[in-house]
């Protein structure tokens, strides 16, 4: 048995704009008890020290805010080194950045050095799970499954499926795509804490017969995930109805191939309006709200009232590399900027939630991380809020935990990651 002291916070539900009391737990002096990589139980250290046993390793963190791991509902691995790459709006972007840089991975050397760079910078950063892209090549997926597997990091991710309107060297076929799908799901899926999600990258790059193929990968395992993309940018969403006029919407598109679903997840859902926000509350889809690649890309605003009043699932995504960090708590900073545009709040409670519990709901696996409740596996972050000179001085001024969350949402980076912990276990980060 372990135990972690230090100021331990954690959300039991949606805070939502009110970040209503009810919803998270705070111990200003709390003790976080972890038995064969699971929570034991979370308290006030006074407390729960008395019924430790006398082996117990008790690591002092006080002076340290402990909170559950970050959980990434966005990001693409192979886009790791165009990272900040300047000028262009997606369809330009794609073109001039990331499809050469996927290209690279034809070697399989490289998409091994690159999954294990990206690994390295997710738990730098604090995050313990992530929903991840890969490209067209299978041993994309094989190489981030292993460098994930290596640290007993909780993961999903898939191969892309892409056969038009991309280069030739990007492309796969209706055939080789549901092939190598196939047999990637069955390498990987369920395999430790790992999970495969069926990878279109958009309708914009896939035939009809490729998303029907994708259907048909859906339909035989249930169990596993979907992941694309979802009317990012508007260029792109009048693409898509000149592709697939038949279609209501871009969402429609997706539901006619039976990609709609429980453990389906949509990055960004910038130019959506009602119906599709209730036919993905119905069906089960979620959202991964991407505000720096947002931004840094011109696409548009994301709607988050509208999502939760429509009860649409939503988390936080980085989207690196058209995502400027793979901070969420900097992409939280961004997010809190995105929704008072649109003259709604963030506070910093519904952010945590965001990026940690409200994500685990995104992804369906809220019954194992997101968290403090006991059994959940334990997955957490040890922040200093001394990471930087000003973050010190701007924290020594708060008055509450809520302030001080907010000065480290605004202002921290992984300077502030003390330590990361997978089921328990510190994780060598340099």
């Amino acid at each position: 048995m372990k135990a972690f002291r230090g100021s331990i916070l954690h959300c039991l539900g949606d805070p939502g704009e009110a970040s209503d009391p009810a919803a998270w737990e705070y111990f200003e002096d709390g003790l976080l008890v972890v038995a064969d990589g699971r929570v034991e139980a979370v308290g006030d250290a006074a407390t729960l020290a008395e019924s430790l046993p006398s082996q117990a390793e008790i690591t002092d963190y006080r002076g340290k805010l402990i909170v559950p791991g970050f959980i990434d509902c966005h990001v693409h691995f192979p886009q790791l080194d165009i990272i900040g790459s300047f000028g262009a709006q997606l369809l330009d972007w794609l073109n001039q950045y990331a499809y050469p840089a996927e290209a690279r991975f034809a070697d399989a050397a490289h998409a091994r050095e690159v999954a294990t760079a990206f690994v390295d910078e997710l738990l730098r950063n604090g995050t313990t799970t992530a929903l991840v892209f890969g490209t067209v090549h299978p041993h994309s997926a094989d190489a981030i499954f292993e460098a994930a597997e290596s640290k007993g990091m909780r993961l999903v991710a898939g191969k892309v499926l892409m056969d038009s309107n991309c280069p030739e060297a990007l492309r796969d076929d209706p055939e080789s795509a549901y092939a190598d799908s196939k047999a990637l799901i069955e390498k990987w899926h369920g395999r430790g804490r790992l999970g495969y999600a069926i990878t279109p990258r958009f309708a914009l790059t896939s035939s009809p017969e490729q998303l029907a193929a994708a259907g048909r990968l859906a339909a035989e395992y249930p169990d596993v995930w979907i992941h694309t993309h979802l009317a990012e940018n508007m260029e792109e969403v009048a693409t898509i109805a000149r592709q697939f006029p038949q279609s209501r919407s871009y969402l429609d598109v997706y539901d006619g191939f039976g990609l709609l679903r429980e453990k389906s997840v949509f990055a960004h859902c910038l130019h959506m309006d009602h119906e599709d926000r209730r036919c993905m509350a119905s069906k089960g889809g979620a959202a991964a709200f991407c505000p720096t690649s947002n931004l840094f890309l011109g696409s548009g605003l994301f709607d988050l009232p509208a999502m939760r009043a429509a009860g649409v699932s939503s988390g936080l995504g980085t989207d690196v590399g058209g995502g400027t960090s793979l901070s969420l708590l900097r992409t939280a900073s961004e997010a809190y900027k995105v929704l008072h545009m649109q003259e709604h709040a963030l506070p910093s409670m519904q952010a945590l939630y965001l990026a940690t519990l409200g994500a685990a709901e995104a992804l369906r696996l809220d019954d194992r991380i997101g968290n403090f409740a006991a059994g959940k596996e334990a997955d957490f972050v040890v922040l200093d809020v001394e990471g930087s000179s000003l973050s010190a001085r701007r924290c020594a001024a708060t008055a509450s935990i809520e302030e001080k969350l907010f000065a480290l949402m605004t202002l921290a980076d992984d300077r502030h990651v003390a330590a990361t912990y997978l089921l328990g276990n510190i994780v060598d980060m340099y």
